[in-house]
């Protein structure tokens, strides 16, 4: 299921939401200029397990999380973690206020990335992606926001049809398979193995869930005074 928008229009203008993806943007065309060397400098730039955790208090590495979660491995990557990030980090801005959600976001992502080192605290593979910090605007929306309906374009073997779904399904079904292949590549074989830091969107979603109520998302906002101006 891939979603395509959701029907939960904000109250606020969300452009902390928009400088993030703007920033990943940027990142991307940055990688994009190094040309050959891209994969040398990437890897000096990124996040390493096993790397950090031989100085993790060396000042580089600290630096190399922040860099690292606007960091993208190619335009899928780039585009559906933004896809994801201006369906719904909009709303989670809105309830958070702009300076919150700054702080939300990057907590997440640096939540996100020390479950992928702990669980894969021997890998020598950099670790890329806003989809840490993204996983934790989909737990608070999961949990801020369940009924909201989200148009999501459904594949059935050869055939595409998209309907309205509760954010409540599609997140969680997300989150359910983030658990699946979490679990199934528990082993050692999975410490310089390439793909997908599952452990990072469980970490993520998990701290999303948990930081929105400890800042103060899950109360409701004030709402807006409207008077009659026909008297």
């Amino acid at each position: 299921m891939l979603p395509l928008s959701d029907h939960n229009p904000s109250r606020t203008t969300p452009f902390i939401n928009y400088l993030l993806i703007a920033a990943n943007i940027f990142m991307f065309f940055w990688e994009l200029s190094l040309g050959p060397a891209i994969e040398r400098d990437l890897f000096l730039v990124s996040f390493v397990p096993a790397r950090f955790w031989a100085a993790p208090f060396y000042l580089p590495n600290l630096i190399r999380i922040l860099i690292s979660m606007f960091l993208h491995g190619g335009w899928l990557h780039l585009g559906g973690n933004m896809l994801y990030l201006w369906i719904f980090g909009d709303n989670i801005e809105d309830r958070l206020g702009h300076f919150k959600y700054v702080i939300f976001y990057l907590l997440c992502g640096l939540i996100a990335t020390m479950t992928h080192a702990v669980m894969n605290a021997e890998s020598r593979l950099p670790s890329i992606g806003a989809s840490g910090a993204i996983a934790g605007v989909l737990g608070a929306y999961i949990l801020l926001f369940p009924k909201a309906q989200v148009t999501t374009l459904i594949p059935i073997f050869v055939f595409i049809t998209i309907r309205e779904i509760p954010a409540v399904l599609v997140l969680g079904l997300w989150f359910v398979l983030q658990l699946f292949v979490g679990v199934a590549s528990i082993g050692p074989q999975a410490a310089n193995a390439g793909g997908v830091a599952v452990f990072a969107h469980i970490g993520g979603f998990i701290a999303g869930m948990l930081l929105v109520v400890v800042m103060g998302g899950y109360r409701r906002p004030r709402q807006t005074t409207t008077f009659d101006r026909s008297m």
